[in-house]
């Protein structure tokens, strides 16, 4: 997604950084050991953070794709693709 959104111009790459390096700035800030394991949670923050910066989305839109891809992922059998209806 992040790549996706980079190459139609929503953001540059060193916006992104800058949204990425603070991330896992507050995330060590916050006790993250930064062990390399949470990673992925630190891009997810700063994705939905420049998103959130660029009005891509709002709060409201934010949280409805969580709860829709909780909800998929609990319906998912083990091993399958989740799926966003």
């Amino acid at each position: 997604m992040t790549l996706t959104l980079h190459e139609r111009g929503l953001f540059t790459w060193t916006e992104w950084a800058t949204f990425l390096n603070q991330a896992i700035n507050d995330a060590q800030a916050a006790g993250d050991p930064d062990h390399g394991n949470t990673y992925y949670s630190h891009w997810l923050t700063a994705l939905e953070r420049i998103c959130a910066f660029k009005e891509l989305l709002t709060g409201d839109m934010l949280l409805q794709r969580q709860n829709e891809w909780d909800i998929a992922a609990r319906h998912t059998p083990h091993g399958q693709p989740i799926v966003l209806e």
